[in-house]
């Protein structure tokens, strides 16, 4: 087999149902021998029924809990082959190993495959063999440029995401973007990580760093992955040629604040996991500041008339778990 999609749903049916279509008719067009898995997170949509309805001949998993991104797309990896723990070098290929597909694309269900983008994806890994993983060029639903690709997270990006700093630099290097210009010139170009939306990883790279990172609540599971595998010695890539359109925060935007929180926890685990103390302590200082910023920006909306109190209660409390999570008084 040459590629496995794995899309994690939690109650888009409708949006899961066009991403299918999408998906088998570019495998179709392709030519590539391909097997599409649904995690379904427990959804209460319908989205299970849909899809045995509508999509028989793909494979469904439908969990009776919510397992996240991390678990949803580790019970996929695990039913198609792979193992938690990595083999030792001298047993990789051998057993259940011999029947996994060349690699995998972890597909959100909130996206349309455009035509040509998984055979432009598959082809760059299977022509570039020090490349573990290859992300696809994101367009929001309005056919608008989304960043698809980042560095890894440091101080500025948290400094940009949670204060007011110069809008001019809000897509510059500082804040962990690529130029739109690699994007528009069409060729592949190296980067630290994909948007978790659709990124495609070579079988040797899971068998050689093992699955996701099931500790993360929730967000930057893809981040791990990516930096994982960058230690291990491979390269990721933006793919230009690859073109995916991604309705964005479909599934998360249904609870925003517990998803805000989840959010600002995974990026302590993060930071935790690795970088220096002294790193994780300035991290924590510009988040408190942050945080306490957007308290005051709520407090003075609610003023004026366009947020209620009760929505501002549940934002500052929000807001105080954060500050406690970076803190280290809340696990």
């Amino acid at each position: 087999m040459n590629l496995a999609v794995i899309i994690v749903n939690w109650n888009v049916g409708d949006l899961l149902a066009a991403c299918l279509r999408s998906v088998e008719a570019d495998l179709a067009e392709s030519q590539l021998e391909g097997q599409i898995w649904v995690v379904d997170n427990a959804s209460t949509d319908g989205s299970v029924a849909m899809l045995r309805r509508d999509f028989p001949q793909v494979q469904l998993i439908a969990s009776e809990k919510n397992l996240g991104f991390a678990g949803g797309n580790n019970a996929a990896l695990r039913a198609i082959g792979f193992v938690d723990k990595p083999p030792s070098p001298e047993r990789r290929g051998a057993g259940r190993e011999v029947g996994l597909p060349e690699a995998v694309l972890l597909l959100n269900p909130d996206t349309e495959v455009q035509p040509g983008a998984l055979l432009a994806l598959y082809d760059f890994l299977k022509n570039n063999p020090r490349a573990g993983i290859a992300g696809a060029s994101l367009v929001y639903g309005d056919g608008s440029f989304q960043h698809s690709a980042f560095a890894f997270p440091g101080l500025w990006q948290l400094a940009f995401d949670l204060l007011p700093l110069p809008g001019r630099l809000v897509e510059s290097s500082l804040n962990g973007r690529y130029p739109r210009s690699a994007y528009a010139s069409g060729r592949p170009f190296r980067v630290d990580h994909p948007l978790g939306a659709a990124m495609c990883v070579r079988r040797e790279a899971i068998q050689q760093v093992g699955l996701l990172d099931e500790r993360y609540r929730m967000y930057v599971e893809e981040v791990d992955w990516s930096k994982r595998i960058v230690a291990a010695g491979w390269a990721v890539f933006c793919v230009p040629a690859a073109q995916i359109t991604h309705f964005s925060g479909q599934s998360t935007g249904q609870v925003r604040l517990s998803s805000f929180i989840n959010l600002w926890a995974s990026r302590y685990q993060f930071y935790r996991k690795y970088y220096n103390p002294l790193k994780v302590r300035l991290a924590g200082q510009i988040v408190h500041l942050g945080m306490r910023h957007k308290a005051r920006l709520d407090v003075e909306a609610a003023q004026r008339g366009e947020l209620s109190q009760s929505e501002v209660a549940r934002r500052l409390s929000g807001y105080e778990q954060v500050i406690n999570i970076w803190q280290g008084k809340i696990e």
